[in-house]
């Protein structure tokens, strides 16, 4: 893999760890940039573009869960990995929840370190060509982000850049979920009320669009629960975008874990063909 561009910002408190890190990695020809507590390491982030992150759990100022935090907030997709001499199973959990991509307890070897930077690397590298993607097709529309251009039937519906940016998104995502939060910082630069107003917006704008295909649909949903008819499930705490591509008649089975209870319940929904495709919602 190649490694002269990828620059990686190293926090660590431990002056001997932190230099030996940052003279390894600059030996295996990473551009490392070394910072001693998590309010330097925040200030770096904030002024520069880093490939990855390595932080110390425990250190002064602000520590390594509070830097992924607001490291998060400004790039939700910035990978990250935790070093720490705690084993504890509930601070690797308390990492992992906060997107983590990696948690190393100290001690640890470096080629260990360096076999899970490359991994992550590639997957990081595999979803930025992901992201490049230009032409889509849903359902009945052909979609270019490109021209920001929806076309059904040989009629030509021009997009504006946040619709067309939006629609990406969740095109992007077809039959997946996307995080609200994610698409405000992704698109409008913060997740703040009068910007999450202005999305519901364009939702609206994008749902009108999308009438002509009645197998498509955009939907909020509230609470912890939300399926496609595919028969996946997933959790979330926020308000989540589902967008989804259906077909009717269909019947589909939704299997589900109550939070409080955790209670396994299935349901089965039959659909009639002219019906549109609506889900109940499980909301907490």
């Amino acid at each position: 893999m190649e490694k002269e561009s990828i620059k990686l910002l190293v926090v660590e408190d431990d002056l001997n760890l932190g230099d030996l890190l940052s003279e390894y990695l600059q030996a295996k020809g990473f551009e490392s940039d070394l910072r001693r507590n998590g309010k330097e390491g925040l200030e770096a982030y904030r002024t520069n573009h880093y490939d990855l992150c390595i932080f110390d759990v425990m250190m002064p100022i602000k520590d390594g869960f509070s830097l992924a935090k607001d490291v998060l907030k400004i790039n939700p997709e910035a990978p990250i990995i935790f070093l720490t001499a705690k084993s504890m199973r509930e601070d690797k959990l308390e990492g992992f929840k906060l997107g983590a991509d990696d948690y190393l307890t100290k001690p640890f070897s470096m080629e260990e370190l360096l076999m899970r930077i490359n991994a992550i690397l590639r997957r990081t590298r595999k979803e930025r060509d992901h992201q490049k993607q230009e032409d889509f097709e849903i359902g009945d529309f052909t979609f270019s982000s490109k021209l920001q251009e929806l076309v059904l039937d040989g009629k030509i519906q021009k997009l504006t850049s946040k619709e067309n940016d939006l629609l990406k998104l969740l095109a992007l995502n077809l039959n997946d979920v996307t995080d609200r939060s994610y698409a405000l910082n992704h698109i409008w630069g913060d997740d703040s009320y009068f910007n999450s107003r202005s999305m519901d917006v364009y939702i609206t704008k994008l749902r009108k669009y999308l009438r002509g295909d009645e197998k498509l649909e955009i939907v909020n949903v509230h609470g912890k629960g939300f399926t496609y008819p595919g028969g996946l499930f997933y959790f979330s705490k926020t308000i989540k975008i589902w967008f989804f591509s259906t077909a009717s008649p269909f019947s589909i089975s939704i299997l589900f874990i109550t939070p409080s209870t955790g209670l396994l319940m299935l349901f089965s929904i039959f659909m009639a063909s002219k019906t549109k495709s609506k889900f109940p919602f499980f909301t907490s």
